[in-house]
């Protein structure tokens, strides 16, 4: 049995992320990332009425019954990015075991349906999620940053605005795509939000390529 050396505490933030085995893409078209998409709409919560196969109908309808039952959470996405091989979130966990069990019913549900839809078995993942407590409101506005740079400093897209598939469009207000809730924790408007990210990007890029020969 695996026990977390410090366990995820109620009420604190964490970023969260996790890899695919050996790198393997695990969204390859734009539906893949819809797909896992729902599932994190749909399970964050603490009673569902239905199964994920039953709840299911479109993706937009699913982000409006959902928005519904935010008072149903077991945790509070404030930020996520997600990758060809892997995903960041940065969570507020609302409910006793509310991370732990959101992560592994959304990768579980995921898994699933990826083997079935590409004729393979086995694992999808690298192993249990990795989790970094957030201590600081300084920490957190960073993280975000650092997220939301990913498809930028990876190269996929020149800018983060570009990547369909993670919360900047909804830090900048131009899409409300109805998963995140972040307000409470930034006094910062979104053009200034817009600087604070978009002016780290060569430096972010710089810094992704001296990574593995930095000894910490």
């Amino acid at each position: 049995m695996n026990i977390r050396k410090f366990p995820i505490a109620t009420g604190e933030i964490y970023h969260i992320f996790n890899k695919s085995i050996s790198g393997y893409v695990i969204f390859n078209v734009q539906k893949d990332y819809e797909d896992f998409l729902s599932r994190v709409l749909f399970y964050n919560s603490k009673r569902r009425e239905k199964s994920f196969s039953g709840f299911m109908r479109t993706f937009d309808g699913l982000i409006e019954d959902l928005k519904e039952k935010k008072e149903n959470s077991l945790v509070q996405i404030i930020s996520y990015c997600l990758m060809p091989t892997h995903f960041h979130f940065i969570l507020k966990q609302l409910e006793d075991g509310g991370i732990s069990s959101f992560i592994s019913n959304v990768c579980d549900s995921y898994t699933r349906h990826f083997n079935l839809n590409h004729k393979r078995k086995g694992p999808l993942w690298q192993g249990n999620f990795k989790d970094v407590l957030i201590k600081t409101d300084e920490q957190l506005l960073h993280i975000t940053r650092y997220i939301h740079l990913n498809p930028s400093t990876a190269y996929i897209v020149e800018n983060p605005i570009d990547w369909e598939y993670s919360s900047y469009s909804e830090y900048l207000g131009s899409k409300n795509k109805g998963i995140c809730d972040f307000f409470e924790f930034f006094n910062i408007k979104s053009e200034e939000y817009r600087n604070f990210v978009e002016d780290r990007i060569s430096y972010q890029r710089d810094l992704s390529k001296i990574k593995d020969l930095i000894i910490e």
